[in-house]
């Protein structure tokens, strides 16, 4: 997942083997497999606090694999085992006892983390003497008056909270679906960008991103190209599936999240730097980005209205997402996820690949439908720098920059000043509503 709070899975698909045995993957509901699992690894026969005890053990167990994608990120298509040797317990078709059914419909989403972290604890058990939670240790305990969390304290430590009620969704992978590079922007580059940093402390060949902002520039190119020399992955600077699972995979294992001694999550860890989705009542620059977007599909597609790019999500705006959605067979809830923001993606950047004739003049006029950040190089930064050069030519608050087609300093400072007289972030980054904005000013003056 990426960095957000844990949620309960609304299913888990379970390996029945060893890792890379040749077994069958079954895909069961949640809370039906940790039914099977406390039937599998204890007895219903054992005091209701021990029973208790033991199955919020399972569930963080189990959590832990998911939120962490511990299988996933090493290329397996499941999310956990049903080895013994690796994992917890489950046979496919079981039984399962009453009681135990009961006590997992009443908790099987709460979990156990340690104060001051977020991902579930790995909350390691065994049947007899080990570092976690002893199975029928919990017995002799719970007929002490010990309570399930007082119990879990005995073998974890005084520093756990449990976790209760967490929402249930679906168990979406972390890949965006789409490759990250230079010009890629949001959550998905911030996720990348934070875990390259703290790598980067152990291995400090790979430079520090100076800032993380979520935009994809060139620090970061440059530490996802270092990343790839190290761990012998094709250095071409683009966060694929498989340099992205790697990059989790090595967070992962430096920060120990899989293990009962864990660096962990922190909350600050988790912050989002931006909206997972965009819905009605939104305001800002994301919403803006969405309009523009949608604005100028609409210019070419006859079906979607046109609506006004002023940054807030109402009506109008709400109305343009669902027919959008509905058009590209997507979920119709006027909600703008992960989905729905690459459709509009695809739909724009198609559109750009198949410009009328009639248009072909205007196409340097058009946001190219990535970021252009420094580092990038070429012939949108040559057109970007042609009007860059006529605004500070005519508006001595912007610089007079050369055309060379590199995106340097001078290029981001002139950009810096366009975006301070249009009352936006001086990021230095032309996304599509600097790259409007510096357009509009072209104009004026040509």
């Amino acid at each position: 997942m990426a960095a957000d709070t844990p949620t309960i899975p609304e299913f888990i698909t379970v390996h029945l083997g060893t890792p890379s045995s040749d077994a069958e993957n079954v895909r069961v509901t949640f809370p039906n497999y940790i039914k099977n699992v406390a039937s599998s690894e204890i007895y219903p026969t054992w005091p209701e606090n021990a029973i208790r005890a033991n199955i919020y053990a399972q569930i963080s167990y189990a959590l832990n694999r998911v939120y962490t994608e511990y299988y996933r990120s090493r290329g397996y298509n499941f999310d956990i085992t049903n080895s013994t040797q690796y994992d917890q317990a489950f046979v496919k078709n079981r039984d399962i006892f009453e009681n135990i059914s009961r006590i997992v419909d009443e908790i099987f989403n709460d979990y156990v983390v340690k104060q001051g972290q977020v991902q579930p604890y790995f909350t390691q058990y065994c049947a007899g003497s080990c570092p976690g939670l002893s199975q029928w240790g919990t017995v002799p305990l719970a007929e002490r008056g010990y309570t399930p969390y007082r119990i879990l304290q005995n073998y974890y430590g005084n520093d756990i909270n449990i976790v209760q009620n967490a929402p249930i969704k679906s168990n979406v992978p972390s890949y965006p679906g789409t490759a990250l590079r230079l010009g890629s922007v949001g959550e998905d580059v911030s996720d990348i960008q934070r875990q390259l940093n703290r790598i980067a402390v152990n291995y400090p060949s790979i430079p520090k991103i100076r800032n993380p902002n979520g935009i994809f520039e060139e620090s970061t190119l440059a530490a996802v190209r270092k990343f790839q020399s190290i761990f012998n992955l094709a250095q071409d600077g683009i966060v694929g599936k498989e340099t992205w699972y790697k990059i989790k995979y090595i967070y992962n294992a430096i920060k120990g999240l899989s293990e009962l001694y864990s660096e962990g999550l922190s909350i600050s860890d988790t912050q989002r730097q931006f909206s997972r989705v965009l819905k009605r009542g939104d305001r800002g620059v994301p919403v803006r980005t969405l309009q523009y977007y949608l604005a100028f599909l609409g210019f070419f597609n006859p079906d979607l209205p046109q609506i006004a790019v002023d940054g807030i999500f109402g009506q109008e705006t709400y109305d343009a997402v669902l027919t959008f959605q509905k058009k590209n067979n997507l979920t119709v809830d006027g909600i703008v996820g992960r989905s729905t923001w690459n459709a509009l993606q695809d739909a724009y950047n198609g559109v750009l690949r198949t410009l009328p004739p009639k248009y072909k003049s205007y196409a340097g006029l058009i946001y190219p439908g990535y970021f252009v950040t420094t580092g990038a190089s070429g012939d949108v930064v040559r057109q970007l720098q042609r009007y860059l050069r006529v605004i500070g030519q005519n508006n001595s608050s912007v610089p007079v920059i050369s055309v060379d087609g590199q995106y340097g300093s001078r290029t981001k400072a002139a950009v810096e000043a366009v975006q301070r007289l249009n009352g936006l972030e001086p990021t230095g980054q032309v996304g599509p509503i600097t790259w409007n904005a510096i357009v509009e000013l072209y104009q004026d003056y040509s």
